[in-house]
């Protein structure tokens, strides 16, 4: 186990590997900011060599890369009536990584691509059932954890890669867990972002008052769309209203449940993220996907499943980032989970709350990506 609180951070690489990493120094990536790391100390707990590492100084970037077009993306019809959306970028004789985005429903982004080496990785992103580019769009049939398990499968084959990188963050570390954990052999590392398994104390906590407590001025509307008589479980009081066969009571409900959680994604207040509660067809994917699932409790035999199957994964190099004031995906999922897999690398963003764009967060997942890279350069050598 490694917990790392950022501004106090742990290094990993010796010196003689720093040509795989670009900086000023090596022109590979243009344009390319850096932001350095040194230290005299090694943190390799989940590195599978045996060469001791010793030096007086090394360099890490932690800045996001610069941005990339897609070099190929195409449509995969997954189902009778799912189409979904796919793009890779970077180098197509890479290092495979898939992307899951969270929500559910929340779909992928340009920005996505920025968390990884365009020069090592083969980048591959893709929009869940209904999010995104998918088509249809916000169709809850045909929807579980358990068919987007089986897309990613489809995916990879369909991409002719025998095994990638799993990278996702919120409802992206939750299907990160289950795709993983049903197929271990196709999976060379993971990088988790604020955790969410979906259990009932964590759907309480946003979506039932608990998070009121820290953001009450965004929690009244949410809360306030849905008259005092049907108060006992707004998710279910939304699920009525996101399910109506009148078109304008879903679009009013997609954009309230949207706002809620694009105001309390920052530790501090956002513009552009809240204004995606604006998006009418943002809003509907994303509630209505995320109000499905949690409805049916993710589809999990039961809310300890995650964590019930860690032993399926517990060889694979994994880091964890995990915002200390993530009021969306509060701690205390990332520390039971840590708790279940010590042998994962933990880090604690001490300035961080749950998106992946805030400064911690996203220097601490740039330096995962870094630290499998050079896991996985180690073990070709």
């Amino acid at each position: 186990m490694s917990l790392l609180v950022v501004g106090i951070s742990a290094s990993f690489i010796p010196p003689n590997t720093l040509s795989l990493f670009p900086t000023k120094n090596n022109p590979k990536i243009p344009e390319r900011r850096n932001s350095i790391l040194r230290s005299n100390t090694y943190n390799l707990n989940c590195c599978n060599t045996d060469r001791q590492l010793t030096s007086e100084t090394m360099e890490i970037n932690r800045t996001l890369y610069s941005d990339i077009e897609p070099y190929n993306s195409g449509f995969l019809k997954v189902s009778e009536i799912h189409t979904i959306y796919y793009e890779q970028s970077g180098n197509p004789d890479g290092h495979p990584v898939v992307f899951l985005h969270g929500g559910p429903g929340g779909g992928t982004s340009p920005g996505n691509r920025k968390f990884f080496d365009p020069v090592f990785y083969r980048i591959v992103l893709f929009d869940q059932r209904g999010a995104g580019k998918s088509t249809p769009h916000a169709c809850l049939e045909e929807n579980t954890t358990w068919d987007l398990v089986a897309d990613i499968e489809k995916l990879r084959d369909h991409l002719k890669i025998s095994e990638w990188l799993v990278f996702g963050g919120s409802w992206g570390s939750t299907l990160s867990l289950a795709y993983s954990e049903s197929h271990p052999d196709k999976v060379t590392g993971m990088v988790l972002r604020g955790i969410f398994m979906l259990r009932k104390k964590e759907i309480d906590w946003f979506y039932e008052g608990g998070a009121a407590a820290i953001f009450p001025d965004a929690w009244e509307p949410f809360r306030d769309h849905i008259p005092e008589s049907e108060r006992g479980c707004l998710i279910d009081a939304y699920h009525k209203r996101l399910n109506s066969n009148d078109k304008e009571t879903q679009y009013a409900a997609a954009r309230a449940w949207t706002k809620w959680e694009m105001m309390t994604a920052h530790l501090l207040p956002n513009e552009v993220t809240a204004k995606r509660g604006d998006d009418d067809e943002f809003c509907l994917a994303f509630a209505r996907i995320e109000n499905h699932y949690f409805v049916n409790k993710g589809f999990l035999p039961k809310e300890t499943y995650l964590l019930d199957n860690i032993e399926k994964i517990r060889h694979i190099n994994t880091v964890i980032v995990q915002g200390r004031y993530d009021v969306c995906c509060p701690m205390m999922s990332a520390w039971d989970l840590h708790k279940s897999w010590p042998e994962a690398d933990f880090r604690v963003v001490k300035d961080a709350g749950h998106s992946a764009n805030e400064p911690g967060i996203s220097s601490e997942l740039v330096s995962a990506t870094e630290k499998l890279k050079f896991i996985i350069q180690e073990n070709r050598s």
